[in-house]
């Protein structure tokens, strides 16, 4: 057994039954934490794609004025 190990169960000895649970409550909790990335960081890396990769299809479809941050007076009341 390794030495880790070994001083979880020497510890636990001495714990009373409430706190033994609570110990085996927390063990419980980082096991499905532990499930719960594994499952999900294949899927984010799968699905990890740019901002511009994924607006790519609506680059352009929009029509209407030009870029207002050249012209100032449509600034005008925002503060800038």
């Amino acid at each position: 057994m390794e030495q880790i190990e070994q001083q979880v169960i020497e510890g636990l000895k001495g714990l009373s039954v409430p706190e033994q649970r609570e110990v085996l409550d927390f063990v419980e909790f980082l096991q499905s934490k532990k499930q719960r990335l594994a499952s999900v960081q294949p899927d984010a890396e799968k699905s990890a794609v740019s901002f511009l990769e994924a607006a790519g299809n609506y680059i352009g479809c929009v029509e209407g004025l030009e870029d207002l941050s050249t012209n100032p007076a449509y600034m005008d009341g925002y503060g800038a």
